[in-house]
């Protein structure tokens, strides 16, 4: 049935805007914006809330421009609030406020709400000027309703049933090439990959890893399109999330920017600071208990860094991977024994490597054997247990419900400090027979 603007026919055209809403859209959407609202504005509201309510959310925006401002009123109020919120999300800032101040202020107010998704959600990054096609049309149809619309720098369109949800993609090559008879569903293609509006921003970069697309449609919670992240927003959200790792991971404050104000940097990085000097004097602790051996060997004294410094760049290796892999969801909490497993092995393996590298200087240096056995020993030991902590400290983070990245450097260093000194100087002490020609 073709929807018509003659009065003889406005009761059939309500009728058929109340049982066919669908359908009634579609044939809104064939005319131009001028006609579609001028055949609406006639009509009572009901039947025009339940057709508007089924438009595509560009044509609808028009559409609400054009009719009488308590028609208009009465739509946003009536409408399903998710039609509302994808309406009012294409509209700039000012021009939204204009529309919500026609309301009921408990409305406004819970479409304000709705419309303001959260700061890391793939709504705040979407682009919602996008003209879906129905998947009724033809070629033909689909080719006026572009041409319609002006839309530059498309490469492909999204398709959507009656009901406005995503049911798949076309590439303009294909359409371009295609009879005008030709149906929309001979030349549809399945969607990649989709994403819903409330969905974190990990999700986001996950699918980026893991698919090569350079547009991610976006759909609310019933399905039905509303958006799409375009390869910029895609990249930014790597970009962003790489970044906030790297300052979570050393006690910074994701909010952090590089021209924050003083005051809030030392807000968000000093109470790490402080966790850190205590973990610090841990560590100064473990030292201080082999002051006797020290002050009997000041030998050691001189190779404590090494050891120190070879265990921590180790666990931070160990911790990257391990981060990368959680965030990325190549890994759960279920796959920890394989992780760490894996982490301790290429400790080992690693520890043996550099042990040996390292004994030899040191015998070269020093000229004792029982030297080269204390570091070597340690060495290994130390590495080993940086490659456990590097791989247990975020699984453990995300096991209690925290954030994996959250100052997991400084958890690490306690422990590749503590082990390190521990496991050097307790060794020391134990085959302290064996440096005597090192003895001052």
């Amino acid at each position: 049935m073709r929807i018509e603007a003659l009065p003889a026919v406005a009761a059939l055209n309500q009728r058929f805007l109340l049982d066919f809403p669908g359908e009634a859209a579609r044939e809104l959407e064939a005319m131009s914006i001028e006609d579609a609202a001028s055949l609406l504005a006639a009509l009572a509201p009901r039947a025009v809330v339940r057709a508007w309510e089924a438009l595509a959310p560009d044509v609808a925006r028009e559409v609400l421009e054009l009719l009488p401002e308590d028609l208009s009123r009465h739509v946003l109020v009536e409408a399903e609030p998710a039609a509302s919120v994808a309406v009012l999300s294409q509209l700039e800032p000012e021009e939204r406020e204009k529309l919500l101040a026609r309301i009921d202020k408990e409305v406004a107010h819970e479409l304000r709400e709705l419309a303001a998704y959260p700061e890391n959600s793939a709504g705040k990054m979407m682009d919602t000027r996008v003209s879906p096609l129905r998947a009724g049309m033809t070629v033909g149809d689909a080719i006026e309703r572009l041409r319609a619309v002006r839309r530059h720098g498309l490469r492909e369109i999204y398709v959507v049933d009656d009901d406005g949800r995503l049911t798949g993609r076309i590439e303009m090559q294909d359409l371009a090439l295609a009879d005008r008879a030709r149906p929309l569903g001979a030349i549809t293609r399945g969607v990649v990959a989709a994403v819903r509006d409330l969905d974190p921003r990990e999700e986001v970069v996950e699918i980026l890893q893991r698919e090569p697309i350079t547009v991610l449609p976006v759909v609310n919670h019933a399905g039905r399109f509303i958006g799409v992240i375009r390869q910029a927003g895609l990249m930014a959200a790597v970009e962003e999330e790489t970044s906030i790792d790297i300052q979570t991971m050393v006690g910074a404050s994701p909010d952090e920017r590089a021209l924050s104000r003083p005051w809030f940097a030392v807000k968000k990085r000093l109470p790490w600071l402080q966790i850190n000097l205590l973990t610090a004097f841990l560590a100064a602790a473990v030292v201080g208990l082999f002051e006797g051996t020290i002050a009997k060997f000041t030998a050691l004294a001189v190779l404590l860094p090494v050891v120190a410094g070879q265990s921590g760049n180790a666990g931070a290796q160990a911790l990257a991977v391990t981060m990368r892999g959680l965030v990325l969801r190549e890994i759960s909490l279920r796959h920890w024994p394989k992780v760490v497993w894996k982490e301790a092995a290429v400790g080992l393996f690693n520890g043996v490597a550099v042990a040996a590298t390292t004994g030899i200087g040191v015998y070269f240096w020093s000229g004792s054997i029982g030297l080269v056995y204390v570091i070597a020993i340690a060495m290994v030991i130390s590495m080993v247990a940086a490659g456990l902590a590097g791989a247990l400290v975020p699984i453990l983070l995300r096991r209690f419900g925290q954030d994996p990245a959250t100052a997991s450097s400084i958890i690490l260093t306690t422990v590749t400090d503590v082990v390190g000194f521990f496991s050097f100087l307790g060794i020391a002490t134990l085959l302290a027979g064996m440096l005597g020609a090192i003895a001052s």
